[in-house]
């Protein structure tokens, strides 16, 4: 009988994913919990309020300098690890040592191969930062594309919350109308990140309307209290 084809499912998530993830999900609730607490001080909704919650996204800028501080500590760890393995040598051996035991190897084995990645200090460093530090290299283009995708996932979602402002005069029925359509785009967007983490779909999509909703709800506390 033909064998059954062996298929591995595995999370498909990637940075960049992480960085919708956090823009989105920013946009989708700050701005709602502002625009919800500033709408109690007046009575047209598409007035100062919604100007008021008009504000400079920095979201963007945070996403380029978390990357680019990865970038900066990728960088101090290497000269720190080809500084030790000229300075203490043997110490350094010890740790390859000491990362390939945990997986099982010793004796002639073990010396083999920590004799090959010793041979080269290029290699010898890789292998330090990666297993012993557990660091990646990080993409050197990662901080520009970050700043872009949180900040465009940030004004993309953001207006979910306000048009609702921009149409309905009334300000109570438009913060109706945004928190319906701000539940409902929690509820697609939590799917669809399920979707690419591997997590159950109406889990995933419960979860970030909870969380959502808490966070929301303590920005609107604030927005509301300074009203």
């Amino acid at each position: 009988m033909p064998a059954t084809p062996h298929v591995e499912r595995h999370v498909t998530a990637t940075e960049a994913v992480r960085d919708v993830v956090i823009g989105m999900s920013d946009g989708l609730t700050v701005p709602f919990a502002l625009a919800a607490g500033l709408s109690a001080a007046v009575t047209d909704c598409r007035g100062r309020a919604v100007r008021s919650c008009r504000r400079r996204n920095r979201h963007g800028l945070g996403g380029y300098l978390a990357a680019r501080t990865d970038i900066e500590r990728y960088d101090a760890e290497v000269a720190r690890e080809r500084r030790e393995i000229a300075e203490v040598p043997h110490l350094e051996v010890a740790g390859v040592e000491s990362v390939l035991r945990g997986y099982g190897l010793d004796g002639e084995p073990l010396d083999r191969i920590v004799a090959a990645i010793t041979a080269d200090n290029a290699r010898w460093v890789e292998f330090m930062i990666r297993f012993e530090l557990g660091i990646e290299r990080p993409d050197p283009r990662r901080a520009l594309t970050s700043a872009f995708a949180i900040g465009v996932a940030y004004i993309v979602s953001g207006l979910v919350p306000l048009v609702p402002y921009m149409l309905v005069p009334v300000a109570a029925n438009a913060m109706m109308w945004s928190m319906v359509s701000t539940a409902v785009a929690l509820l697609a967007f939590g799917a669809d990140n399920g979707r690419f983490t591997g997590m159950h779909l109406v889990r995933s999509a419960i979860q970030t309307l909870v969380v959502g909703g808490l966070a929301a709800g303590a920005a609107f506390g604030l927005a509301h209290a300074f009203s």
